[in-house]
C-alpha cells in the first residue's frame, strides 16, 4: 500500500460535476493498494498519516500533526500509485501489481475507518469512479509513505 499525503489549505473531489468529498485545512491522501496488502497494513498506515508531523509550529518547524492542528482528511483511491515505471511496456506503465477492485475497495475503506478511529474527520471520493480532484497545496508539502511489509 502506498499513500501520497499532500498538506492542503483545502481540497475537493467531484464525480460527474458533483462535489462528493471535501476538506479544509489538513491533508489530501491518495491511496494505492497492491495485490498483497493487508488490513493490518492499512490500519498502520492510517495511524502514521494521522500522526505525521507536517504542520509548522510557531517557529515554522514541522512539529504538528493533524491532531494538533484539528485538521481534516480527504481520501481518494488511486490505483495508478502502484504503477511500475521500470517495467513499462513501451510508454505504458505496468499496473500488474495493483490490487483488483474486490480486494482494493475494502482495504481503502479499512484505511478510512482507521483514520477516523484516530479522531481525524475524513471525507472520501468514490472508489472506481472517474474523479476530478482540486486542491490548494500548502507549502507545498507532499510526502510518500509505503506500508511496511507484513510482519514488521
Amino acid at each position: 500500500m502506498r499513500v501520497v499525503v499532500q498538506r492542503v489549505s483545502s481540497a475537493s473531489v467531484r464525480v460527474d460535476d458533483v462535489v462528493v468529498g471535501a476538506c479544509g485545512r489538513g491533508v489530501l491522501v491518495l491511496v494505492g493498494v497492491a495485490q498483497d496488502d493487508t488490513e493490518q497494513q492499512a490500519g498502520a498506515l492510517a495511524r502514521r498519516v494521522a500522526r505525521l508531523r507536517i504542520f509548522p509550529n510557531a517557529d515554522g518547524r514541522f512539529d504538528r500533526s493533524l491532531h494538533d492542528v484539528g485538521g481534516e482528511a480527504l481520501v481518494v483511491s488511486q490505483f495508478t500509485l502502484i504503477a511500475d515505471g521500470a517495467r513499462q511496456k513501451g510508454a505504458r506503465p505496468d499496473f500488474g501489481k495493483a490490487a483488483r477492485p474486490a480486494v482494493a475497495a475494502p482495504l481503502v475503506e479499512r484505511f478510512v475507518e482507521a483514520l477516523r478511529a484516530e479522531g481525524v474527520p475524513v471525507q472520501t471520493g468514490v472508489f472506481g469512479a472517474y474523479m476530478a480532484v482540486e486542491l490548494v497545496n500548502d507549502g507545498p508539502v507532499t510526502i510518500v509513505l509505503d506500508a511496511a511489509p507484513p510482519g514488521r
